[in-house]
């Protein structure tokens, strides 16, 4: 969860400082892939720990 935080707090920060700075647009868009990454990150690590819980069918 740490992980996830660290990268959603510095995407949101990519996307401010490239938001508010004029010619940084390249900020921005580094920023919406970090929320993208984050949220594929969160989605992988939901998956993996729902199916670690299943029992097997051997």
């Amino acid at each position: 969860m740490f992980f996830f935080l660290i990268l959603l707090g510095s995407a949101m920060a990519l996307i401010v400082i490239g938001a508010v700075v004029d010619g940084m647009l390249y900020l921005v868009s580094i920023g919406v892939l970090l929320v993208v990454v984050a949220v594929l990150y969160l989605l992988v690590r939901s998956i993996v720990r729902s199916r670690r819980g299943r029992p097997t069918a051997f």
